[in-house]
């Protein structure tokens, strides 16, 4: 990492628009440097001196801009930049901190370390080149880091003369790429070694009305972020004497105030802050990215990785997190070996039990995959050999980003963001049945079938499943319910609710069920399966053996006043994420082999009407 100090200006900036982090990325040779080299030159950000040990050295007008960036040698022999440098400056709108992101994919790894600070980025584009894996993959990480605001700016425009059509080509391939990613992009032509449209507007592109580069880093509105509630990872123990204990560390989420009432995590130990202490004195309190001492009104068992957050709304505390991995090691992944996880101010010993899908970064759609190599994406999950205080990125960068290091050469081998923290007790219960294995009867009377129940959660699909399995058994057929929150309990514990443990979630689901029917049973599948196109997985694995969609049709409104879980009043306290219905959608069947009504019909009569569909295709005696 290099830091190079601001270029003062000749008076006191009037930040206007606030501290900008802005990430400078793309492809190799795209022209970052030469673009920040240019940017604070022509806008009289750099010194005399400076301006004097670059002259001569090149370019258009005899001046290497890149210079001004490129510092290690390494860079300025090759001509490319490797290290990530941090630039500090200030115009008279904004204060900004500048990262110049490395190009070349051998140092993806540094680039993710620059987006992890940045609020907007500027991905540069060739104009001759259009658009790279490269340049998609780095667009791909900016999202991931959190990054929601892009300005892609069409470099060496006077290399294709200054063409309206190349410029408008490349912004339109990029839209669709940009829409996946939830990226707001706003699009800038220009020539870094000329200075056209950096600065100063173009003559040689008049067709381009919009503002400059700087204009737009000058006036970019980001959206506040969010601060939740109090989150403060204890870095360090402070006991300068027997009468004093402080708990260092910085604020990341929240506030905290004198008096105010914690909970230590993972432990859950209760106390209130006495004090808040800093080098320069007592403070009353503290907000986000603020370094303090907390003081308790009491002694507990707390120490480096302790998290001490709001009771009302405590982070979650597991044991399995489901993560996105930047995978930055030559080694590939593998699951089941023995790794430590740097997480906040913790380490814990981890293993990743699972690869769920590989990131296609030019499609950005998820493939299957068995490994990750160098520079790959993917989804993944991870099992902590003790519970540890983590909440998704989106809503905490300290708390949902993390590391993964190799215990024997203490190497790193990827950089991760939490998706989701799985904690499958919390949020699904055991649903009872009646028919236990004593009623089931010793000889079949029916051939296989699968049974899929969907609906959104209480619904009924899990007592129309009970009333149907007693009825089955009780006239001598082999049945047998597999409920969604049992699994979870057991075999799917392991999953979570984003959409990619949502679809592994229902493969499980349906192999067990072929499974049964193979063995001869019908199989009762009683799950939410909120997506069409999981469900039609779950019919395809399904094979040759009958597989009948039942739409068991409540509405959203019944099934929030029936909440028999207490789930929908939680997800809308924004203390269940991904909740269906509320915060993740249900996709309804548009061809189910039965829909049932699940405000007209009664449970046993929704039964009755299954059976009446199994008799009439064969499957079981005639009532």
């Amino acid at each position: 990492m290099r830091i190079i100090d601001a270029c003062a200006t000749s008076a006191a900036p009037i930040k206007e628009h606030g501290l900008l982090r802005v990430l400078a990325c793309g492809a190799v040779d795209d022209g970052k440097s030469t673009l920040l080299g240019r940017l604070m030159a022509d806008a009289g950000l750099v010194p005399e001196d400076q301006m004097a040990a670059v002259a001569g050295a090149g370019g258009e007008d005899g001046f290497d801009y890149a210079l001004l960036l490129d510092g290690l040698a390494a860079e300025r022999e090759q001509g490319i930049t490797i290290d990530v440098a941090y630039r500090y400056f200030a115009t008279a709108r904004r204060s900004f901190i500048v990262v110049d992101a490395p190009g070349h994919e051998q140092f993806t790894r540094n680039m993710a370390t620059g987006a992890s600070i940045c609020d907007a980025a500027v991905l540069l584009v060739d104009a001759r080149k259009g658009l790279l894996p490269q340049t998609r993959r780095h667009a791909v990480i900016a999202g991931l880091m959190g990054i929601r605001d892009v300005i892609l700016a069409v470099n060496k425009m006077d290399l294709v003369g200054h063409d309206e059509n190349v410029f408008r080509a490349i912004v339109a391939s990029f839209r669709p790429h940009a829409d996946s990613l939830g990226l707001d992009v706003r699009s800038v032509p220009l020539s870094a070694a000329l200075g056209e449209n950096i600065v100063h507007p173009a003559a040689a592109m008049p067709w381009h009305a919009g503002p400059t580069l700087l204009d737009l880093l000058e006036t970019l509105a980001l959206a506040p972020r969010r601060t939740g509630s109090l989150r403060f990872p204890v870095q360090r123990v402070s006991r300068p004497d027997p009468d004093f204990r402080g708990y260092q560390g910085t604020v990341a989420g929240g506030r905290v105030r004198r008096g105010d009432p914690v909970v230590a995590l993972p432990g859950g130990q209760p106390s209130r802050i006495r004090q808040i202490v800093t080098f320069d004195g007592e403070l009353e309190e503290a907000g986000p990215g603020e370094a303090v001492t907390l003081v308790l009104d009491r002694e507990i068992e707390a120490g480096r990785g302790t998290v001490f957050a709001c009771p009302d709304n405590p982070p979650a505390c597991v044991n399995h997190v489901v993560v996105r991995l930047v995978w930055l090691s030559e080694m590939p992944l593998g699951t089941g070996r023995e790794l430590l996880m740097r997480q906040g101010t913790d380490l814990v010993p981890c293993r990743i039990t699972a690869l769920r899908s590989r990131l296609d970064v030019v499609r950005i759609a998820e493939n299957p995959a068995t490994t990750l190599g160098a520079n790959d994406i993917g989804t993944a999950v991870l099992e902590t050999g003790r519970p540890v205080v983590v909440e998704r990125y989106g809503d905490n960068r300290t708390l949902g980003s993390l590391l993964l290091i190799d215990r024997l050469n203490n190497e790193t081998l990827a950089a991760g963001m939490v998706v989701e923290a799985v904690n499958a007790a919390a949020n699904v219960y055991w649903q009872r049945f009646d028919t236990t294995t004593a009623d089931r009867p010793s000889a079949g009377r029916q051939t296989p079938a699968i049974l899929w129940l969907t609906g959104p959660s209480g619904a009924g699909k899990s007592t129309v499943a009970n009333a149907l399995e007693r009825r089955l058994t009780a006239a001598g057929c082999h049945a047998y319910v597999l409920d969604g929150d049992n699994m979870r309990h057991g075999l799917n514990r392991d999953l979570g609710f984003s959409p990619p443990e949502r679809a592994e979630n229902v493969r499980r689901l349906a192999e067990v069920a072929h499974i049964l029917a193979d063995a001869g049973l019908i199989a009762i599948v009683a799950a939410i399966a909120p997506y069409a196109q999981d469900r039609a997985n779950a019919r395809a694995i399904a094979k040759d053996v009958p597989f009948y969609e039942v739409f068991v049709d409540t509405p959203l409104d019944v099934c929030a006043s029936r909440d028999p879980k207490g789930l929908y009043r939680r997800a809308r306290q924004g203390l269940v994420s991904d909740f269906t219905g509320v915060g993740a959608p249900y996709e309804r069947p548009q061809a189910p082999d039965l829909r049932l009504d699940g405000t007209a019909e009664t449970p046993q009569q929704e039964a009755g009407r299954i059976v009446d569909l199994l008799a009439a295709r064969g499957h079981v005696p005639a009532a």
